[in-house]
């Protein structure tokens, strides 16, 4: 039995998703049906061969009513990921959402609680860092209990460059309005879900950003955010869309190791002892515990939209697990929220945070929101790129 998939949307992502299964990647699944409301993109789309009996649609909803899908992998801004993902649901078709799961947690949550009403509909995330193994190894390392508790936490997450053209290739980039957010929402959610998936969520955030400092946009290309956690432990983490040649750096330091993921690698120091069972017993002023650097072997798995599509589709056809389930969504966009939360404001922010004030604060800037008169669509592979960011 093959799924008939509907992409909903065929930009930068979209189009990503539709050639992995057109090329053969996703054998569970055939495209039946591609929905955009850029009538350029969908005569693009039609010169491509997904499919001989690919029906193609200007409106969401018709292809959604149309009958010729069974799962719908959504691929468009961000506004619209609940709204479709719900209209999913209530006709009982599976739904795969791009990141982020939304602009807004009260948003989401009205995405998860449609979803509870609908378990035969298989819900998920487009999580595809999940499957790294770098990430896999380190958590299933930091969660084990052998190395004591995370004592700090630091992601430079700077890598993410986009030149001024990036964000005139489409009005709604980098808009209030038409994005919700800029470096966290679009490239940042990966990280975030990820930070939280190792390292579980904060208890505070304090946030500094700067809106449009590198780039003509509205929203945050560069962010400096400090977090603490409920055993005391602290993080930082930064991210910026300005740096040409950036950093991606993650580092864990717990009682007994430290691990560090940077180019390719996971690197642990494992220490002879925990530093209080050393601090305690140590009679020299200026020693230091004993420790030992090594790389950790993973199963160097890495499979990416691939992994978390047929993972969907095994999901569907055989009950099998999904990389990230759907109501997941919610929790790195729970940190991006009170990021931005604690910049509007000024001030540190406690989680959970007032969803309803947050929402206050997005929608005085979506009043004020201006959309690009002169934007001209450019569409770009992303294969490759660090997450496949829209």
């Amino acid at each position: 039995m093959m799924i008939r998939l509907g992409i909903l949307g065929v930009g930068n992502m979209g189009s990503g998703h539709a050639a992995n299964v057109r090329d053969g990647k996703c054998p569970d699944f055939v495209i039946t049906a591609i929905a955009d409301i850029n009538p350029e993109r969908l005569s693009w789309a039609k010169e491509q061969k997904y499919g001989e009996e690919v029906a193609y649609f200007e409106d969401a909803i018709q292809m959604l009513d149309s009958g010729v899908i069974d799962a719908c992998l959504i691929a468009i801004p961000h506004y619209g990921h609940t709204t479709y993902a719900i209209e999913c649901m209530k006709r009982g078709i599976h739904v795969m959402v791009e990141k982020p799961a939304g602009v807004y947690t009260k948003q989401v949550r009205e995405m998860n609680e449609e979803a509870k009403k609908h378990p035969e509909v298989v819900f998920g995330m487009m999580f595809n860092q999940r499957t790294n193994c770098l990430y896999r190894k380190l958590r299933e390392l930091v969660q084990s209990g052998k190395y004591g508790e995370i004592r700090r936490t630091n992601w430079i997450i700077t890598n993410w460059y986009r030149p001024q053209v990036y964000y005139d290739s489409g009005d709604w980039r980098a808009t209030w309005s038409g994005e919700g957010g800029g470096v966290l929402l679009n490239q940042c959610p990966h990280q975030l879900d990820l930070w939280q998936w190792i390292c579980g969520m904060p208890v505070k955030v304090r946030s500094f950003m700067h809106f449009g400092k590198w780039h003509n946009i509205e929203v945050e290309d560069d962010v400096t955010t400090y977090v603490e956690y409920a055993n005391g432990a602290t993080g930082v983490f930064v991210t910026s869309t300005g740096d040409a040649h950036g950093s991606n750096r993650l580092e864990i330091q717990m009682d007994r190791a430290k691990f560090v993921v940077e180019h390719d690698k996971l690197i642990m120091e494992e220490y002879e002892m925990t530093e209080q069972q050393f601090s305690r017993t140590n009679t020299q002023p200026f020693a230091t515990v004993n420790s030992k650097w090594m790389e950790v072997e993973t199963d160097g798995e890495n499979l990416q939209h691939v992994g978390v599509t047929n993972s969907w589709g095994n999901a569907i056809l055989r009950g099998g697990s999904l990389v990230a389930e759907g109501s997941e969504g919610i929790h790195g966009l729970m940190l991006s929220n009170a990021m931005h939360l604690s910049a509007f404001l000024d001030k540190e922010v406690e989680l959970p945070f007032d969803e309803e004030l947050f929402y206050e604060e997005l929608m005085k800037r979506v009043s004020t929101s201006k959309r690009k008169t002169d934007a001209k669509a450019v569409f770009a592979d992303t294969a490759g790129s660090y997450g496949g960011a829209k």
